[in-house]
């Protein structure tokens, strides 16, 4: 199959990931299922989808007319079996790798056998969600990042059983996306989450240590190394728990001390302070 091939797409998870990657595929004009667990959650996901078209007209980035078009194409499931005539599939569920193995048994039993399954997953082994299928070699990483409908960045994760005709295929996807793709290999992080992550994690030791305030933390790293937003209030953004689960992968795997999370981060999430998404962190919004 070519890439000009695929029209409709499944997306799988309507959380932040998965709404926006289900809307950049609808811009692209590109027919998608987004399958959740519940009603509930797919509201959620349209919702947010519309608020960031809503948000993209109000800027003069796209049209209304453009806007509704976009939703139009998108239909929403909590049926496997609605897959069943998808061209492609990407996965964006919780990062669990008991969640995504459970979740690629299913997308193997009820897709076309020739089609590529692709998982978001920011740092978890390709490969072992691969050999959960009878088709490893058609199973990859597409990494995108949040949110998912400004960020250029996909990353194009190859396991041991990854085709080079299944890389190339997500590569050129990526590409008709308007994305910028690069290739990593199934190592723990991938590439920007193996750099970025343990600068995240010594911003907290930092603070916890009282080495600066969030406030002045923040500021010298915009400042000093010419970054947009500060390590603290970015974790703020892509959620405590959620860069607490990253960092112990990390550790996990290279059992390697410098991975170690910031007791401080351990104990916010134990406190429920996630960030942006519950209204308390680093700062409080």
């Amino acid at each position: 199959m070519k890439v000009e091939d695929v029209k409709k797409v499944g997306v799988v998870g309507a959380g932040t990931m998965g709404s926006g990657i289900a809307q950049v595929v609808a811009s692209n004009r590109r027919d998608v299922i987004l399958l959740d667990v519940s009603d509930s959650a797919l509201d959620r996901g349209m919702k947010a989808i519309g608020n960031s078209l809503g948000r993209l007209v109000k800027k003069g980035d796209i049209k209304e007319e453009d806007s509704k078009s976009i939703l139009s194409r998108i239909k929403t499931s909590t049926k496997f079996e609605d897959l069943a005539d998808t061209d492609l599939v990407i996965e964006a569920v919780f990062e669990d790798l008991n969640v995504k193995k459970e979740t690629f048994k299913k997308l193997d039993a009820t897709t076309r056998p020739d089609i590529m399954l692709a998982t978001n997953t920011s740092s978890l082994p390709i490969i072992e969600i691969a050999v959960i299928t009878k088709r490893p070699d058609k199973v990859i990483g597409m990494h995108f990042f949040n949110p998912v409908p400004l960020m250029k960045l996909v990353e194009i994760i190859k396991s041991l059983a990854t085709s080079e005709e299944t890389v190339q295929f997500a590569y050129d996807f990526a590409m008709a996306l308007g994305k910028e793709p690069v290739n990593a290999k199934d190592v723990p992080g991938f590439i920007v989450n193996r750099v970025l992550m343990p600068m995240l994690n010594e911003a907290v030791f930092a603070l916890e240590e009282g080495v600066g305030t969030p406030e002045d933390i923040d500021k010298a790293m915009k400042l000093g190394t010419n970054q947009p937003i500060g390590p603290l209030a970015l974790i703020d953004l892509i959620g405590l728990d959620v860069t607490l689960d990253v960092i112990d992968v990390l550790y996990r795997e290279f059992k390697d001390p410098k991975f170690r999370a910031a007791p401080l981060l351990r104990q916010m999430v134990r406190a429920g302070w996630l960030g942006r998404k519950t209204g308390r962190g680093f700062y409080k919004y």
